[in-house]
């Protein structure tokens, strides 16, 4: 089985498949009741991807516990902060590849996202706006690096969290679902051709959608990347857009974790579902990345047929489930010899049974 990491930082030298390693630091059992008492959220997280059936692996992610210790002492917030994102490539593992590579850059210093002491007073409105700004940077990124094909496309969605505000970003069909006391709530849309408001979108453009493509070509409506599909003659708008859809929440202490994972996860499950798993294996262990690897399992069970990424953000600890459990009746067994058996059969026969 093939998987890849996406804790920070990361060596490029390593293969890109491989199996998943947190470079998170771990809050000890002892120490978590103090730290809940200090700061809601407390940000922890874990990450399993797997290449799944596929012959190569497009998928890419990235989980941040911690934002302003990798942006510096200019970015450091004064509340509890970090960023994720998974990035499902097609066309090539380029494109994928290289907003992972880049995404601290793109996202954070060329939108020239605020410096302290201001970002703690950003409205926001504001923030999803630089949001939106990145997501349109980092997909003119892609057109302009002569190295990446204009065949490669990715869908990407982000999580970034500072303070209780989470904001969702996305571009195509990743899914992030919350977990509010065990009730799932999509915090995103999955961008399908099909799926009305798109297709109109598509139509009024000068696209169609066959058989739910878009163009009869691509399984989605929005992406970073395919820019055979955006420059157009005469410079008309395309129909596939990298604009991304932006839902906000402001969390409270009913938001147990939040789900990040690529569409062979949700092309074989319901976010109900990945919830129910995901919050049974909390319960029992209090680990986010052994969760993120038995939803990844569970699906593959159910035959996914895609490449498979999944990252769980949890906003506080967990209580192990520690109440014993009920103890099974043992059952008893016995030999019988051949004897034995011929006269059990005997009085079988005779009572008609």
């Amino acid at each position: 089985m093939k998987s890849i990491d996406g804790a920070i930082p990361v060596d490029p030298t390593l293969d890109r498949v491989r199996a998943s390693e947190s470079d998170v630091e771990q809050i000890p059992d002892t120490d978590v009741d103090s730290m809940e008492q200090r700061e809601f959220p407390s940000l922890r997280s874990g990450s399993f991807a797997d290449i799944g059936p596929r012959r190569d692996m497009e998928d890419e992610h990235i989980r941040i516990d911690d934002l302003c210790s990798h942006l510096g002492s200019l970015f450091k917030f004064s509340k509890p902060s970090g960023f994720y994102g998974v990035f499902d490539g097609h066309g090539g593992p380029e494109a994928a590849a290289y907003i992972r590579k880049n995404i601290l850059r793109l996202f954070f210093e060329d939108v020239r996202f605020p410096h302290m002491p201001d970002v703690d007073e950003l409205r926001p409105e504001e923030i999803e706006n630089f949001l939106r700004e990145a997501f349109l940077l980092a997909d003119q990124a892609l057109a302009d690096d002569s190295g990446i094909s204009n065949l490669s496309g990715t869908t990407a969605l982000t999580a970034l969290v500072l303070g209780r505000l989470l904001m969702v970003a996305n571009v195509g069909d990743c899914r992030a679902v919350l977990s509010r006391k065990g009730e799932a709530v999509d915090m995103s849309q999955d961008h399908r051709p099909s799926y009305s408001p798109e297709k109109e979108r598509v139509e009024e453009l000068g696209g169609f959608v066959d058989g739910g493509y878009l163009n009869g070509l691509l399984s989605v409506s929005r992406a970073l990347g395919d820019w055979d599909m955006k420059l157009l003659p005469h410079g008309s708008p395309s129909p596939l857009i990298a604009e991304p859809e932006c839902r906000q929440v402001v969390l409270t202490e009913e938001d147990e974790f939040l789900i990040i994972a690529c569409d062979g996860i949700w092309d074989v499950m319901s976010s109900q579902h990945a919830v129910d798993v995901v919050r049974r294996g909390l319960q029992r262990h209090d680990n986010p990345e052994r969760c993120a690897r038995d939803l990844v399992l569970q699906a593959l069970g159910l035959d996914s047929f895609d490449n498979l990424t999944v990252v769980i953000v949890c906003f506080s600890s967990f209580q192990k489930d520690n109440s014993p459990q009920p103890q099974q009746r043992k059952l008893r067994y016995c030999s019988l010899s051949s004897q034995a058996l011929c006269s059990l059969q005997r009085s079988l026969d005779k009572s008609g049974c």
